[in-house]
This record gives structure tokens, C-alpha cells and sequence, in this order.
């Protein structure tokens, strides 16, 4: 008995090296029961959780204490009963528990504990609350369509204040070519472009007004 347990010991200083070296990487952890998940099942959610950057692991929980109690995270004994399986985030955390929660929607069988947050324990309540405030990427992606928007609809109405710019002044060189006149400039035509009125041809002499008869002229009527 004496060897076997000599045996057993490197093994699991072993394991809670690794588990310790595990959490080191990592800032936020949430305690899950996947009691009644299956392989297939485990499978899928560590996927989800893969492409958030993070780890969905199962540790034995008197190594997973121990391996805490070193890195001095401390409260969290408690939620290492029974099967646990830890999912843990560097940052934005709440995306991590929202992937758990939606997935336990579909998958009941899996269910939340609590949560070790920015060093402080949240309760199932609060981890569930927490889930539904947006990560800082998303903040940030808010934010910057919020900034962009009225820059975008700025830029658009430029580029169609120029785009009519240059289309007008297009117009004008075309007109100019072809000798039209340019309606915008209101000028009115020119003295020589206006046609000369023509005397109408066979036109009659203007009449010359008649001479009263019987009037004497008026030199001679002077005379007498």
C-alpha cells in the first residue's frame, strides 16, 4: 500500500500543477453542473466557447482547490461539489456567460453556479444579469457606428454635391462647344444673332397728302 501511494502522489501533484498553470492564464471563472451532458453534447459547448477564447474544462475538485487556494482566488470551495465544469474568460466574461446561458436554454441538463468576477463571487442571479450587458468589443462597435454615423451621411452628401458639380459643369462645356446659349447665365441673345427686319418688297410709296383746290398759295396770298 505504502508504494502505491508513492505511486499516486507525483500524479496528482501533477494534475494540480496543470490545473494551476490552467487558471493562471485566465481572469474570470464560472462554475457549471454538466451533470447529464453528453460527450457530444460537452463537445459543442466547448466549441461556442472556443471562439470567445475560452476553456471549458473539467478538473477534479479537490485539485481545483487546491490549485485556487494557491493562486489565492479564494470562496469558490463551495461551488466545487459534485461534477463541476469550469468555463473561463481573460476578458469580457459576460459573453462567456451568455454562451452558458443560451446553451442551458437548449441543453437544460446544464446549469450555472455562481461566478468568480473581477474578484468578487456573483450568485446565479447576478451571473445571469451579467450576461445580458454587452462585452466592451461590442461597446465598443456601438460607440463607433454611434461616431461614423453622422460622418457617413456628411461624406455621402458630398459626394453627391460633387458628383452634381461635376455633371453641370459637364453641361456647361457641352452647351459651350456647341455653341448654345447657356441657360443659367439668363444673358440675352446678342444684337447680331436677332434677324434684321426686310422691307417688304412691292410695297407702296407712302401717299402724299392732297392739295385743297381752289387754295391760293401762300406766298401769293400774302402778296395781295
Amino acid at each position: 500500500m505504502a508504494m502505491r501511494a508513492k505511486k499516486v502522489q507525483p500524479a496528482k501533484t501533477e494534475a494540480i500543477e496543470s490545473a494551476k498553470k490552467t487558471f493562471e492564464g485566465y481572469n474570470d471563472f464560472i462554475f457549471t453542473d454538466y451533470r447529464g451532458l453528453t460527450v457530444e453534447q460537452i463537445s459543442a459547448l466547448r466549441g461556442k466557447l472556443r471562439e470567445k477564447d475560452s476553456q471549458f474544462k473539467v478538473v477534479k475538485n479537490n485539485f481545483a482547490k487546491i490549485a485556487f487556494d494557491s493562486l489565492k482566488i479564494e470562496n469558490v470551495s463551495e461551488f466545487l461539489k459534485g461534477p463541476t465544469a469550469i468555463a473561463m474568460a481573460k476578458e469580457d466574461s459576460n459573453d462567456i456567460a451568455k454562451v452558458l446561458f443560451d446553451f442551458a436554454k437548449e441543453v437544460p441538463a446544464l446549469s450555472v453556479k455562481a461566478g468568480y468576477i473581477g474578484k468578487e463571487i456573483y450568485d446565479v442571479a447576478k451571473m445571469e444579469a451579467y450576461s445580458k450587458i454587452p462585452g466592451k468589443k461590442e461597446l465598443i462597435a456601438m460607440l463607433m457606428s454611434a461616431i461614423n454615423g453622422p460622418a457617413r451621411k456628411l461624406a455621402a452628401t458630398l459626394k453627391a454635391y460633387a458628383e452634381k458639380k461635376e455633371k453641370d459643369g459637364g453641361a456647361a462645356v457641352e452647351a459651350a462647344k456647341s455653341g448654345a446659349p447657356e441657360e443659367a447665365s439668363g444673358a440675352a441673345p446678342s444684337e447680331a444673332a436677332a434677324p434684321k427686319a426686310e422691307p417688304a418688297e412691292n410695297a407702296a410709296p407712302a401717299a402724299e397728302a392732297p392739295k385743297a383746290e381752289g387754295a391760293a398759295p401762300a406766298a401769293e396770298t400774302a402778296a395781295t
